[in-house]
């Protein structure tokens, strides 16, 4: 039986554990890799989103330095696509996110707002759904892709741009760095995954504060807090994203994927429940060829 196989008959038996087989069809069925040329994915001009590559890496860079990379509609979409080319993209192993100039990202752009405000009154509320379900879709993007992500976090961080690098499984902030729930000053609540990601982060009396206060918290604290877990200098922010980046990517992708699937939901589980979706996980890395290749070789060193 092929491996293929293998994998379409448990996901036809078990119906139920699906969505850690959809990484297959890009992490291990594919034999076309998405390939890239000497420039980056997004090919506007300019860009909104760069997506540049070095070894494993892939770094996604916000481009709107002018609005410190404010995410207006057409950014908020060329984002998405640019994660979901690069998680299809098995040469990538690991993902910096990062923003252009001095600020990381300042949040909703101001014209959307000013936008909402001069709708007829009987269309805000559901055109304030549809671009809250593409923003739901690109903060789930981000947090259920297969490869690690982590924010290089180079000035503010502010709002949505909050909620974005709070989206990352892994914040390196640089000394310009800052954090700030800011939606009460706009008489909002966090609606970008805020009220998910920060308890997780900074236990829920601190979220609260952070929330409720709206204000600034700068990279020491943040360190310190758990907020970010790591700091970097001005000059080797970037650097230092990367290398950490590349040493995630030493494991097979399958692997990598199944187990960030599983600590992601791991928080609101049962031990009982983590048990069997780990037992379905394992099912899949006993088949792969990564596996057999890493028992093969550890084999043949203990019989020489």
């Amino acid at each position: 039986m092929t491996t293929a196989a293998f994998y379409l008959i448990l996901i036809g038996k078990y119906p139920i554990f699906s969505p850690y087989f959809v990484f297959l069809q890009s992490v291990m069925l594919t034999d076309q890799p998405l390939i890239y040329r000497d420039k980056p994915l997004m090919t506007s001009t300019p860009p909104l989103i760069d997506v540049a590559r070095e070894g494993n890496v892939a770094t996604v860079t916000l481009n709107r330095p002018e609005k410190r990379n404010a995410i207006n509609d057409a950014m908020r979409n060329a984002l998405i696509d640019a994660l979901n080319e690069v998680n299809a993209d098995d040469a990538v192993g690991a993902v910096v996110l990062t923003g252009a100039g001095r600020g990381f990202c300042a949040g909703g752009d101001i014209g959307g707002m000013l936008e909402r405000l001069e709708a007829p009154r009987g269309r805000v509320g559901f055109n304030g759904w549809k671009r809250q379900k593409q923003t739901h879709r690109l903060i789930a993007t981000i947090y259920h892709m297969d490869k690690p992500v982590i924010a290089a976090v180079n000035g503010a961080a502010s709002g949505l741009g909050c909620d974005l690098a709070l989206a990352c499984d892994f914040i390196v902030a640089g000394p310009a760095a800052s954090f700030s729930m800011t939606y009460l000053k706009r008489g909002l609540i966090p609606d970008g995954g805020g009220l998910y990601f920060l308890p997780r982060r900074v236990g829920t009396t601190r979220a609260k504060e952070l929330i409720f206060s709206a204000r600034t918290v700068v990279a020491d604290e943040a360190h310190m807090i758990g907020l970010a877990d790591r700091l970097a200098a001005t000059e080797t922010l970037l650097d230092e994203a990367r290398d950490w980046a590349q040493s995630l990517c030493f494991g097979p992708p399958s692997a990598v994927a199944l187990s960030k699937s599983i600590v992601n939901r791991s928080v609101d589980l049962t031990l009982e429940t983590v048990f069997a979706l780990g037992s379905e996980a394992q099912s899949i890395c006993y088949a792969s060829d990564e596996h057999h290749a890493a028992v093969t070789a550890f084999l043949d060193k203990k019989s020489r």
